[in-house]
């Protein structure tokens, strides 16, 4: 008996504290209305149903986000493309609120989506998400009158005027049409990579996407998505011309890829290396989590300029690891060193000094000394990893053009005073001082001593030339046009 009463008391509980909820959103229905005519007024109102346990934060890219999804649903643009860092709000903002938004505040209850992702999980969390926003008692008390739900699964649900939202894997998109078709991340990590398994998404996107559409001339198609390859699905669009509107956001704003889009948005951003979401990934995260992702991953998933892996100058495929240099080899330590003025919101370049040897017409790299010192731990380093060396080991430095450059030199051959020195004005671009390293890997004539720096090396290399630094190439370059050339070398005779 207790038990029950128990139950009964804890049921008109709750039932209370609905009834207070609800004319509480009453009283001020016409003010949160309002409030939720633009998209992003609408998202920081909805937050608390989508994540009541989360507080909302916001960033500037969000209303930009929300700008061209606006001009989606005014007719402005039928075809968007929206490449932003992972963990920025993409598949929230596109795949639930919006249409969620178009429903309601727009009194659109008509309209129809096909919502899709590479994984099935995925369409299925998107879809149930906006189901259940759009099946809360905030939602309903606001916009109930015009949205009612009639079918409420997990992967297809539908209102009474007709408009639906389906969920399905990518690779399935060959079935049913919709008023706008929402393309949320089409590739995995894993699958594009895969040529077979990326080349089949791409034929998908090409041949079957294109017809999914209600009306082919006023629906809609919307592509946000990380980059993860070179020729992934946006990297299709872009080289194709298929027309689509570009909001390219990277995670460090680079001003010579300054984004800008017919609806009058411009990058807000004006100092280099500037974040994207300082407010959810400051400096210090962002740092943290280039070092497990690497220089390859850096520059498609944060900076949306995917290089290829192995391609460019330099393979991965063309470098061996070996356990040891043989005996007798010649060699030389080259230094490339950072610019002593740190570029605003970034991390400096890197001081590397890369020691590589010469046997037999094989190349070695040895090792690898490189870090963001100071002039007088540059200096320091310089020193001892001389020492280190031994006489034996030819340095070679650049020497920057005008009189600091010289000035600089000449200290630092005064300092390593009694050790061979070469110091080499700089000349021609990075691609072409490093042509001789790479014809050289690609007949397989460089290997890699074993070793902690292995991956990182690679990584820059590899990406050359849309890695972030490229401070252990010039290194490399010159290393090996030292032992391959010597002073023979120029780039007339090259």
């Amino acid at each position: 008996m207790m038990a029950a009463i128990r139950e009964e008391r804890a049921r008109r509980k709750v039932e209370a504290e609905r009834a207070e909820c609800a004319r509480q959103i009453a009283e001020d229905a016409d003010n949160i209305r309002a409030r939720c005519q633009s998209l992003a007024g609408f998202v920081r109102e909805a937050w608390h149903v989508i994540e009541p346990s989360v507080c909302y934060v916001h960033g500037w890219h969000i209303d930009a986000i929300c700008r061209h999804l606006e001009a989606v649903t005014s007719g402005e643009i039928t075809r968007l493309l929206i490449n932003v860092p992972p963990g920025t709000m993409k598949s929230l903002l596109c795949g639930v609120l919006w249409p969620a938004w178009e429903w309601g505040p727009k009194n659109m209850p008509e309209m129809r989506y096909l919502g899709s992702s590479y994984s099935e999980h995925y369409a299925k969390r998107d879809n149930r998400r906006m189901r259940d926003l759009v099946a809360s008692e905030w939602y309903q008390t606001l916009w109930g009158d015009r949205v009612k739900l009639t079918r409420t699964g997990e992967m297809a649900f539908a209102n009474t005027r007709t408009g639906f939202r389906q969920g399905v894997p990518f690779s399935r998109l060959t079935g049913g049409r919709g008023d706008r078709v929402i393309i949320d991340d089409p590739h995995s990590i894993d699958g594009a990579e895969s040529e077979a398994e990326r080349l089949s998404t791409i034929r998908t996107f090409r041949e079957s996407v294109p017809t999914r559409l209600n009306d082919p001339q006023r629906s809609a198609i919307v592509v946000i998505m990380q980059r993860l390859h070179e020729a992934d699905v946006s990297g299709t669009i872009l080289a194709l011309g298929l027309g689509y509107e570009h909001l390219m956001l990277p995670m460090e704003f680079e001003s010579e890829r300054r984004c800008r889009t017919s609806i009058g948005f411009e990058d807000p951003r004006t100092e280099e290396g500037e974040l994207l979401f300082p407010e959810r990934f400051p400096r210090s995260v962002v740092e943290r989590d280039k070092v497990p992702l690497g220089s390859y991953a850096v520059a498609g998933q944060f900076q949306q300029r995917p290089s290829p892996r192995s391609g460019g100058l330099f393979q991965r495929g063309d470098f061996e690891i070996v356990d040891a240099v043989p005996a007798g080899a010649k060699r030389c330590r080259a230094w490339d060193f950072a610019a002593s003025k740190d570029r605003p919101g970034r991390q400096p370049d890197w001081t590397v000094g890369l020691r590589m040897a010469q046997a037999d017409g094989i190349f070695y790299v040895e090792a690898v000394a490189r870090g963001r010192w100071s002039p007088a731990e540059v200096e320091r380093n310089l020193k001892n990893t001389a020492t280190q060396d031994g006489p034996a080991v030819t340095i070679r430095m650049p020497q920057d053009p005008g009189a600091a450059g010289k000035a600089d030199a000449e200290t630092k051959i005064k300092l390593l005073a009694g050790f061979p020195i070469r110091v080499l004005s700089i000349t021609g671009d990075k691609a072409t001082r490093a042509k001789p390293a790479s014809a050289q890997a690609e007949a397989g004539n460089v290997k890699l001593l074993r070793g902690d720096w292995n991956e990182a090396f690679l990584d820059e290399v590899c990406a050359f030339p849309n890695a972030q630094f490229d401070d252990q190439l010039d290194a490399f370059a010159d290393a090996l046009n030292e032992l391959a050339l010597g002073s023979s070398f120029s780039f007339k005779n090259f």
